[in-house]
């Protein structure tokens, strides 16, 4: 190691023309790759391809003919009417037609036309109204053909929208100052452009109306859109305030730029390389600049910081650039390698997305290093002698009585002589971040992303505060396949299919039918569930009915085919009334608990038919007692204008089902709180069939994503704990020296975490991630710091005399490297995405109590301790 080390020092001093020339290029070419950049923000991409929920989803979507939703809200609270007044009524039946048009011949990006499928839109213009026309028929009118002229005419649309349980609280609020157009999509990747074009339109319209789009399509998008938006504000910004904080620290324009070239560059190399290979840029992968530029660095800092206190006129630029290096190589290698597999551990998580980031950032960080040891001398070579006039000596001279060095004595001073009151405290602070940490909240919400000013953000509180629910989750039901009959059913089946055999045997062909379907009810027990039995039945008995030579005869076969239809068609478990009593008491029960604000079944579809079938009263908006009732009201329905509505609810064969549910809030907890008390009631009250039930849509896909992060993230930290233990020991030969490497880690993370959990803040994607970069800082400061502190006492022999020396030049270059990435990365605050803004918070967070616990609590432990780490010393006289 120690021959490679000075190889490629050798190399950058000698030939560091060579250097930077091969650095630029290799650069350029990383760069040449970023204009076949691809963006992909669907969280659906957070779970593998063969992920069961993942696929379970994309399969309900097909059965059920689901659509990704954007959400366009009118808020009306002025008007004493509010929407329903002619003049808003008026707009919205524009915006309605004008979102029909929605639509694009050729998306490059998809491949394929699309856009709004203005067939499944729902909108007072184009959903129906329901009702009476005569005892037994129902009516099927557009609600709102045309816009109203008047009051009257538009109070009456509010009367035929609350008369509708189905639209009624999904369609308009109840307190009727809020409406809701909701706009299916044919791919959810157009949710942005329908967005832009929809907030366009609004604009030309001068409506006084609130108009609110939202949706969680709309959510995702949107970020994938404004992050690089972002980022192109933020990250200038950021690296603005470094530069500025390094030019004080240093004051020389020339060397506080090359931290700025080393991050730049290192951002450059690493995302042009991913892009290249073809990785698609994703929420998470689109913070590995971030990252990087924190981690890019602080290397570059410490050379610096070492260079700036060790160089003198006499020795040169090319003696001290080398001392420096084979001071710091060593330790810089180390704590490089230590981030690096702190984030490629995230590779052991299964999700993708996250599996990208962890590898590229890990390679980043060694690109960072290797541009560091190789491009820094190679700059620092190029530039004039006249740059380092007044450098270094001088400046160090002066910088004696600087603030900073002033400080760092004190504190060293005070973690010596006040060691134990410090463990005690230390140990305090700890047990709280324990029990900080049994009070965290796992939760995320794509929407929640957004600052609170933000309009998608804003869009969500108002339609929220009107609606109790906008967010739609599915519950599919399935029957099984061979559904359990009774011993009276299988009886009574065995009966009529004895006698009806005996009335066809020995004619001919259907003789012969006869014979084989009488085998197979002796040779099954199951024949009564099993749907082929039942249609060949069905098809024997409507043949002889056919070629019946009496009426006698004929009404007969016709009572065995009705028969044998009928119990076919109690195999169909959501046209049966108990079924679907079921799914209406289920419904009921997760509104009453305020889980749900709205739901939508088949159930609705029936109970609304057969109110209007009997006498349109609202006691008569129930299931009917019957098969055949609930039948009748599947073929009613199919008769209106929408038919294919009733394939978003059920099946054509009537197997399976889906309950569309609003939650009121995007929240995992809420859809995971939805989830549990759906398994505890199928628990507690079995259905009247067998089904199973499973859940679709973004909201549920969100739960599983995360969910399977935190495990995975959980799994990598522990993982990558490990790693990076062994490699502090391997690297000092010492398990104590390793073990004390690790104490500023721990508590960082613990305080950091436990803070989280005592002040409620949601553990989401972004604090998941920030817990390997607390791995990553926190170990580099208490690396730097051993392989200092044990230089030293080698020389000094006494830890009494090295501790003065440590908060010299060593904790002067931690503590650069801690306040200039603490303040630096507070610019990030100004994002409209919170996981900006929490970056920033945490990110400074970590650095400040990393470095803290660095200079304070290794010395005190130290200072306890010193026989222990260094068993030659003397024991310390106690004052």
């Amino acid at each position: 190691m120690k021959r490679i080390k000075n190889s490629m020092v050798a190399f950058a001093v000698s030939h560091y023309k060579a250097t930077i020339l091969l650095t630029f290029l290799v650069t350029i070419i990383a760069g040449s790759f970023f204009p076949q950049v691809q963006i992909d923000t669907d969280p659906e991409h957070m779970l593998p391809e063969n992920e069961p929920s993942r696929m379970f989803h994309n399969q309900a979507k097909e059965t059920f003919n689901l659509s990704e939703i954007v959400v366009l809200g009118i808020v009306n609270e002025d008007n004493p009417d509010g929407v329903f007044n002619p003049k808003t009524l008026s707009h919205i039946h524009e915006l309605a037609r004008y979102a029909k048009t929605l639509r694009w011949k050729s998306e490059e990006a998809l491949g394929k036309s699309g856009g709004v499928i203005s067939v499944d839109m729902i909108a007072p213009s184009l959903v129906e109204h329901i009702s009476q026309s005569g005892p037994g028929t129902v009516s099927f009118d557009w609600l709102m053909p045309n816009p109203p002229g008047n009051r009257d005419e538009a109070l009456r649309v509010r009367d035929r929208i609350m008369s509708n349980p189905m639209l009624a609280g999904r369609l308009a609020s109840a307190d009727g100052e809020a409406l809701c157009l909701y706009l299916p999509l044919t791919d959810k990747r157009l949710s942005y452009k329908v967005y832009n074009a929809l907030n366009e339109k609004v604009a030309t319209m001068g409506m006084e109306d609130e108009v609110h789009i939202t949706g969680l399509p709309v959510a995702q998008d949107a970020i994938g859109v404004e992050m690089f938006t972002e980022m192109m504000v933020s990250s200038p910004l950021a690296m603005a305030t470094i530069f500025l904080l390094l030019y004080f620290f240093f004051r020389k324009l020339s060397l506080t730029v090359l931290p700025m070239i080393i991050a730049t560059f290192s951002v450059v190399i690493t995302m042009g390389f991913m892009i290249g290979l073809g990785f698609k840029i994703h929420i998470m992968s689109s913070m590995i600049p971030v990252f990087l530029m924190s981690i890019a660095v602080v290397d570059s800092i410490h050379i610096l910081s070492e260079f700036f206190d060790s160089y003198t006129a006499e020795k040169g630029r090319n003696k001290t650039i080398r001392e420096v290096l084979g001071t710091l190589f060593m330790p810089m290698l180390y704590t490089s390698l230590t981030s690096a597999a702190g984030f490629m551990s995230l590779a052991l998580t299964p999700i993708p997305p996250v599996q990208v980031f962890g590898v590229f950032v890990g390679a980043g960080i060694m690109v960072a290093w290797l541009l560091t040891i190789m491009f820094v001398p190679a700059f620092i070579m190029v530039l004039p002698k006249r740059a380092f006039a007044n450098f270094g000596f001088v400046v160090k001279q002066e910088q004696k009585a600087s603030p900073l060095s002033r400080l760092l004595v004190r504190i060293g001073r005070f973690s010596f002589r006040q060691a134990k009151p410090l463990i005690v405290l230390f140990g305090v602070l700890l047990v709280i971040s324990v029990w900080g940490i049994t009070k965290i909240r796992i939760n995320d919400n794509p929407v929640k992303w957004f600052a609170e000013s933000h309009p998608i953000r804003k869009a969500d509180t108002s339609l929220n505060k009107h609606f109790k629910g906008t967010y739609p989750a599915y519950l599919i039901l399935e029957g099984e396949k061979n559904q359990t009959v009774t011993d009276e059913e299988q009886y009574e089946i065995s009966r009529r299919f004895t006698t009806f055999s005996r009335n066809v045997e020995g004619d001919g062909q259907s003789g012969r039918l006869a014979d084989q379907l009488l085998k197979l009810l002796h040779a099954k027990t199951s024949y009564a569930q099993d749907e082929s039995f039942l249609d060949s039945a069905i098809a024997l008995a409507e043949k002889r009915a056919e070629t019946a030579e009496s009426d006698n005869d004929y009404f007969t076969f016709e009572e065995y085919r009705n028969f044998f239809s009928l119990e076919k068609e109690k195999r169909k478990p959501f046209k049966q009334p108990e079924v679907l009593d079921y799914i209406v008491r289920l419904q009921d029960q997760l509104q009453s608990q305020g889980l749900v604000g709205k739901s939508v079944s088949s159930a609705d579809v029936v109970s609304k038919i057969n109110q209007e079938m009997i006498d349109g009263k609202n006691n008569n908006y129930r299931i009917p007692e019957k098969l055949q009732g609930v039948g009748e009201c599947y073929m009613q329905y199919q008769q209106s204008h929408r038919p294919h509505d009733l394939w978003h609810f059920v099946t054509p064969d009537y197997s399976s089902a889906c309950t569309m549910f609003q939650l009121a809030s995007g929240d995992n907890k809420v859809m995971e709180a939805v989830e549990t008390f759906v398994d505890e009631y199928f628990k507690a009250n079995p259905p009247p069939v067998e089904l199973s039930h499973r859940w679709a849509g973004l909201t549920y896909i969100n739960v599983a994503w995360q969910n399977q992060m935190v495990e995975g993230m959980l799994r990598s930290f522990v993982g990558s704990f490990g790693i990076v233990l062994l490699m502090t020991i391997f690297l000092f030969r010492s398990v104590k020296w390793g073990l004390l490497c690790m104490i500023p880690l721990t508590m960082t993370i613990s305080l950091i975490y436990g803070f989280i959990g005592i002040i409620g803040k949601d553990y989401d994607m972004p604090v998941a991630v920030l817990g390997v970069l607390t791995l990553g800082m926190s170990v580099d400061f208490a690396i730097h710091f051993v392989e200092r502190c044990r230089s030293i006492h080698s020389s000094t022999g006494s830890w009494e005399k090295t501790l003065p020396r440590m908060f010299g030049a060593p904790a002067r270059a931690i503590s650069r490297n801690v306040l200039v990435i603490a303040i630096g990365f507070l610019p990030l605050l100004i994002s409209s995405l919170v996981p900006y803004q929490t970056t920033s918070m945490l990110l400074s967070a970590i650095m400040l109590l990393s470095g803290v616990l660095t200079l304070v609590a290794m010395p005190a432990i130290i200072t306890i301790a010193t026989r222990w780490f260094f068993p030659d010393e003397p024991a310390r006289q106690q004052s």
